[in-house]
């Protein structure tokens, strides 16, 4: 079993930044890929970013390459989620998750077994 909780969400301008931090408890934490992933209100929930167990390797997806980056510190058990030159589009609930294939970087959610309980993230024009 792993527990996630999610931190560093909340209001923002169009153009700023915020970093999201992901704690996880549990079992051996560098077993696991992270993913982020976010869901706005009437829309699925999509894939942002994934980072493999021992963190060389990352994916993201096209919307927010280039403005966001994953990182994570195994010795503390936490993922990381920079974002930059955010826009009204990236308003939604974000969430990380843990996907016990930690040699990939998937982007489908059925791949993660674990998640947590989300973080509001709102960028205003």
């Amino acid at each position: 079993q792993v527990q996630l909780v999610e931190s560093g969400g909340g209001l923002v301008q169009a153009g700023g930044s915020l970093r999201l931090s992901c704690a996880a408890s549990g079992r051996t934490f560098s077993s696991y890929t992270m993913g982020w992933f976010r869901q706005a209100p009437g829309k699925e929930r999509e894939f942002v970013a994934a980072i493999s167990g021992r963190g060389g390797y990352t994916n993201y997806a096209d919307s927010v390459k280039g403005r966001f980056t994953i990182s994570r510190d195994n010795a503390k058990y936490t993922v990381y989620l920079q974002m930059n030159s955010l826009s009204p589009e990236d308003t939604a609930v974000y969430y990380c998750a843990a996907s016990p294939a930690h040699w990939a970087t998937p982007r489908s959610r059925n791949e993660y077994a674990y998640w947590g309980q989300g973080t509001q993230v709102t960028v205003s024009s």
